[in-house]
């Protein structure tokens, strides 16, 4: 089909083992591509497209859909320009309730068809995203609320290479709106609950996402006994998915470097691993020895 079609450039959504053959497909033709997340299913396939790509000079697109999110992107914004001040502690939440019809699929019933692999990876990217790289994680794992082999619960400790401190919790298994999909109203495949599901605390301010609300102190001695000030961050009103396809257009003509280029993505991946074998193993693993 490349052959005979020769795009100007793929989206490439295929189960995750088949990413790094139809990545290196595209490249050997000089075709930009956009591979949807996970990059690939192991960091060695990771680093395959990485090698491929730089060498190359052919552009890959990550589809971590969320970095083109305004809200995402502007907690970026206000985190890495300091108006938290120094930032302290990270939290966020993903809890959803997957019909039972979802797991009539029998690998979603076992190891790697879980939360944890297939949607702890945008929330990881999110974070890496707006705070900056993670160094370090733990993790808890359960599997109570179904009893499949597979966890449906997931919480982490993470340390950012910043200094920062963050903890996540994710389930498949939770009736709740506290998922970005409902929060922030950019999936239009989910109905829209106003209300967030990531927080920033700084030691001026502290952020809550997708409603964009700051809290500082509205006072001079900013003790915990000073009332706080409410402010909420400005929006553009753009749409995550048309921002994403918009960008891939300019990424296949030239005028735009890949937001998510495949390094990037795999360390979303490394990343992601690492709580997969801490909640395994019940240790602390680094980042750099899923890489390494």
């Amino acid at each position: 089909m490349l052959d005979e079609i020769q795009p100007d450039g793929a989206i490439i959504a295929l189960p995750n083992a088949l990413h790094e053959t139809a990545g290196r497909s595209c490249l050997a033709r000089g075709i930009p591509s956009l591979i949807e997340k996970p990059i690939a299913d192991s960091v060695s396939s990771a680093m395959s497209l990485i090698n491929a790509s730089e060498s190359s000079g052919i552009p890959i697109l990550v589809g971590h859909h969320r970095r083109h999110s305004p809200d995402i992107r502007e907690a970026r914004r206000i985190v890495r320009a300091g108006e938290l001040g120094d930032l302290v502690a990270v939290n966020g939440m993903w809890l959803a309730d997957k019909p039972d019809a979802y797991f009539e699929a029998e690998w979603r019933r076992r190891p790697g068809g879980g939360p944890l692999l297939i949607n702890l990876i945008h929330e990881i990217d999110c974070l890496r995203f707006i705070v900056g790289e993670i160094a370090s994680v733990q993790a808890i794992a359960s599997n109570t609320a179904r009893g499949f082999d597979v966890e449906d619960t997931v919480s982490v400790a993470l340390r950012f290479e910043g200094g920062a401190l963050g903890s996540f919790l994710i389930s498949d298994a939770v009736a709740s709106p506290y998922t970005w999909e409902i929060t922030s109203g950019q999936a239009l495949y989910f109905p829209h609950q106003p209300g967030d599901c990531f927080y920033f605390g700084g030691r001026e301010a502290s952020l809550a996402v997708p409603s964009m609300t700051i809290w500082r102190h509205d006072g001079t001695d900013k003790s915990w006994q000073d009332p706080f000030r409410r402010q909420h961050a400005t929006l553009d009103g753009s749409r995550t998915y048309q921002n994403q396809i918009e960008h891939f257009l300019n990424v296949i003509s030239g005028d735009e470097a890949p937001i998510v280029s495949v390094r990037d993505a795999m360390l979303s991946l490394a990343a992601t691993l690492a709580v997969d074998a801490a909640a395994r193993e019940g240790r602390t693993v680094t980042v750099q020895e899923m890489i390494a």
